[in-house]
Formats: C-alpha cells, structure tokens, sequence
C-alpha cells in the first residue's frame, strides 16, 4: 500500500494526498473539531495497514462481503487483546473506521465483544486532589502554570479552551468582561469574574460562563503584571495565557498556547509536586466541589450545569437568547462567591480539616435521608470525630435496626420456608417457631 511503512506522524497526510474519499470525510469531520478529525485519521490509516488495505477497497469489502470484513476485524481486536492493549482503546480505536464506512454509506454493525471495553484503566481509581494538596502544586507552578491551574480547579475550565489545538484561538482578555486594562495596571471591577466560553472553545459547541475568585484573580494578575513588565502591549485580543516566546506578540499571529503546552505545563507542577495525576483531575476537582456546594445549598443543580459548561436549562434559555438577566447573572455570581470556599486553598476559604468535616457530613445526610432516620446533633458530632473505620462501624450499627424493619415492610414477625431458615439464621434472624407440619418456620428480626 502506498502510504505504509512511513513515518508514523506524517502518514495521515498522504492518506489525504492520495485518497478523495478520505479527504472528503476528513473536511467533514474538521469542520466540527480538528482535533478529532486528525485523531480520526490517523486510527483510519492504522486500521488500514493491519488489515491490508487501502480506503476503496475496505468500503467494497465491508459493502459486498461482510462476513470476511467482520472477521478480519475480529481477529485483529483479539490480536489486539493479546498485545494487552486496553479495551477502551481498543474500542476507541475502531470509530474512525466505522465513522469513514459510515459517511461513505455503509452502516455494519460489528457486535464484537471487547474485553473492558468499558473501563477506563487510567482514571477508575484516580482520586481527586485534596485542597492541601492543589495548594502544594499551585506553589510548585511557574506564574503561568498557576493560571493554567486555576481556571481549570477554580472555573471549571478545559485545556482547550485556554488554548486549541492549533494554537490559532483560546480564552482571550475580552472573554473577561470583569478585567480592565488601564495603561501598564490590571484591575479587576467584580470577584468572582466573569469568564465567557465562547462556541469554538466550547466542547459542546456551545456559549457559556462561569468565574474565577480571590484566588485565581490574583495568579492571573500577577501573570499579566508580568507579561506587561516584560514589554508586552495587552490588548482585549490579547491571549490570557501566551504561548511559549520570549512574551512578544510580534512575531507571529499564533500567540495562544497549544493545547499540548497548557498540559505539559500543568504536570510538570504536578510531577514536580510529587503526584501523578493528569492535568484533567482538576476539572473533577471543580466538579467535586460544586457537588458539596449543591448538597449545601450554596449554588442550584441548573446552575452548577452551566458553569460546568454542559447542557441544560439554563444553557438553553442562553443559547436561544444569547443573555440572562443581568439579576440572574449576578445571582449566579453570588452563588459561586459562596461556593468558592470549597474550591479555593487560601485561609479565606476553609480549611482542610472543615473540608473533610463537610464531606462527612454530606453522607450522613445521605444516609439518613435515604433511611429516613433523624439523628440529634449529639450522634452527629459523634460521627464526624471517629476515625474512619469506627465511623462506618457506627453507621452500621445505627441503621441496622431500620434496614432491617424496611427489608420485612415494617413487621417484626416474617414467615418463610424451612428449608430457608438456615440463609436467615447465617443474618442474624431470630427463630420463634416452626410450624407443626415442619414445612414452614416463623422468624423475627435481628436484635
């Protein structure tokens, strides 16, 4: 085949060189996202070149002669299996070739199984950053790591849209309504900030807001300070994080940081920290504390969505009209300012140990809302002081009375088969009696 045994980083390119019907489906596919579309292309011409094939023969195999396709298909997924490749790649891997069959008219649909096709090896067992923690890599990033950080821990925001993939757009100053620029001083006129994701930098194609706090205001003043000491003229074109130079704008019109660069600069703090995360943790980091915001009544479900950047109600009222009220604007501002004091690591958010004291608490509410139970503050206080293995001995103890009453309906009294009394002795029931035929047995509930 004419495109194989090439340099793996420019093969893609011939394959667009040499084939109309590829071309073709990779403008399609670019004019939503080029990233994907590069992605795209690359599995493309991999999936070709173990199968043997080139990009009009694999259409006429898998229109006129499905069985030898999918078979082919299958043995290399096993093939696949056996190098130890992981399910979820495996199964990514494989879109783009359905998607190229697919803009070209032909639908299959494969059904084969893949080993873990749906777990995520990498991130199932990632935990999120405690706040002590952020603070350890906040102070180990350089000023603009600490900006890359912030918005991403602090907005919400995705490396994407601080900078594409190209290098050609990302969040830019006039996306700060908020921050003025007066001469050689930054000035912030509201905190939290207003920070505008528009539709090119938006996963979901879609326009939205969030906003940054005290904490990440003054990381990224002190940035633009710098870029401004450094002889750079600022302007609302202005990228809010630039790309690797000598902090010139003059010599090209590509100022803002790759995608690539804004990640290697935020695991380089990471790595540098001590930690093996991946930069994308600190988004979970933003979602995991406006979840105990919620459960605080701090911010509502609608809003957390929006400033999350994902679709809902709000979103579309948004979309459809391009603005909000300005009340309801500043009523979301002010819903986050309250729920920064779970994001934010400085004193005048709170502190760790307050954190994890929140954290219980929002499962203790869980539980007993669930099991509909009422504690006094006195069992209250008791569960936040123990260490973790008594407190969940004691929520075990405390709910096994009720669990047990909702298990039965409420009675106290169950009628069973004999030959299931042993199963409902090993959990602790009680036997009152057997009946006089020996064919059923009346049980109570655990004491």
């Amino acid at each position: 085949m004419y495109y194989y045994f090439m340099n793996p980083k420019t093969r893609h390119k011939v394959l667009l060189e040499k084939s109309e019907r590829v071309k073709r489906w990779y403008s399609n596919l670019r004019a939503r996202s080029e990233l994907t579309a590069d992605v795209y292309l690359r599995n493309l011409g991999l999936w070709l070149e173990s199968l043997n094939l080139d990009p009009d023969s694999v259409i006429d195999l898998a229109r006129d002669n499905f069985d030898s396709f999918k078979a082919m298909i299958s043995d290399r997924v096993r093939a696949l299996e056996d190098e130890n490749k992981a399910g979820s790649y495996i199964s990514m891997s494989l879109k783009p070739l359905i998607s190229y069959l697919k803009f070209h008219n032909v639908v299959v649909k494969l059904q084969i199984n893949i080993k873990n096709e749906n777990r995520n090896m990498t991130t199932e067992n990632e935990r999120v950053p405690t706040k002590e923690e952020l603070a350890t890599i906040l102070r180990k990033a350089t000023t603009r790591g600490k900006v890359a950080v912030s918005l991403m821990a602090f907005s919400g925001l995705r490396p994407e849209s601080l900078g594409n993939y190209q290098g050609n757009d990302g969040l830019r100053i006039s996306d700060i309504p908020d921050l003025n620029i007066r001469g050689d001083r930054i000035e912030f006129t509201t905190i939290p900030a207003q920070l505008i994701v528009r539709p090119e930098l938006s996963k979901a194609r879609h326009r939205y807001f969030t906003f940054i706090g005290s904490e990440g205001s003054i990381f990224l003043k002190e940035y633009l300070d710098q870029r401004i000491s450094s002889g750079e003229k600022l302007d609302t074109d202005s990228p809010v994080i630039l790309t690797d130079k000598d902090m010139s704008r003059k010599e090209t019109a590509n100022d803002y940081a790759m995608t690539t660069l804004i990640s290697r600069e935020i695991k380089r703090a990471i790595t540098g920290s001590g930690f093996t995360w991946r930069p994308y943790v600190f988004r979970a980091y933003f979602a995991m504390a406006l979840d105990i915001a919620e459960a605080k009544g701090s911010i509502s479900h609608p809003w957390r969505q929006f400033i999350m950047g994902h679709k809902g109600d709000i979103e579309a009222v948004y979309s459809t009209k391009k603005r909000l009220s300005p009340e309801m604007v500043e009523e979301m501002r002010s819903a986050y300012a309250k729920a920064s004091k779970y994001l934010e690591t400085e004193e005048h958010g709170i502190k760790e140990e307050d954190y994890q004291k929140m954290l219980r608490d929002s499962a203790i509410e869980a539980f007993t809302g669930a099991f509909g139970i009422t504690l006094t503050e006195e069992q209250k206080e008791e569960l936040r002081n123990l260490e973790t293995s008594e407190y969940q001995k004691r929520l075990g103890e405390l709910f096994k009375d009720k669990r047990a009453e909702i298990l039965n309906n409420g009675n106290k009294n169950k009628i069973i088969p004999v030959n299931k009394l042993t199963e409902y002795l090993d959990n602790k029931w009680e036997l009152v009696q057997i009946f006089p035929k020996g064919d059923k047995a009346v049980i109570k509930l655990p004491s």
